[in-house]
């Protein structure tokens, strides 16, 4: 597992994930590993890959709420509970966003969508259990690179809500 600092990724070659991090000033971690394009499971993988809980591992999902596309950030352990998705921003329905859509409006592909530095910047809910933990790990922009930062931080940068839209 290959970690860099903030002042090493700052440099030429990062995603617009991680040079959003750096522009904000916020401290993080990049964990890079090899993508193994058989493995189910995305988050899975990152988590098995970087030796982490798979509760601290968060995925990025899009979805539709009301025919506008919104961004959740659920534990990578759990599902996304669309409804408490809908309820978090004020909406009565949600869907699972069509993946090529998603990955158009927010510039990644997916298995490497990042919460942050989106093409175009969406309403976000990340689940409260984030709250649980000092840091967490979120796609850094593509697949087989993941970013570690506190909540705090996570929430402050994608001007995103907490609520419990995590299912277990």
């Amino acid at each position: 597992m290959a970690k860099k600092s903030k002042k090493q990724q700052s440099g030429a070659g990062g995603t617009p994930a991680t040079v959003a991090l750096s522009a904000a000033g916020v401290e993080f971690t990049v964990h890079a590993y090899e993508h193994d394009p058989a493995h189910p499971s995305y988050g899975e993988e990152a988590a098995e890959a970087m030796g982490v809980s798979p509760e601290r591992v968060f995925k990025t999902l899009v979805a539709d709420v009301d025919g506008a596309l919104v961004v959740a950030v659920v534990p990578v352990a759990g599902s996304l509970d669309l409804k408490s998705l809908a309820t978090a921003v004020g909406g009565k329905r949600a869907a699972m966003a069509d993946p090529t859509l998603a990955e158009r409006t927010t510039g990644y592909v997916r298995g490497g969508i990042s919460p942050l530095g989106q093409r175009k910047k969406l309403r976000t809910v990340l689940d409260a259990s984030a709250d649980a933990h000092d840091t967490i790990c979120v796609s850094a922009g593509r697949r087989g690179l993941e970013v570690e930062l506190s909540p705090q931080d996570l929430l402050k940068l994608t001007e995103a809500v907490a609520a419990p839209i995590a299912r277990a």
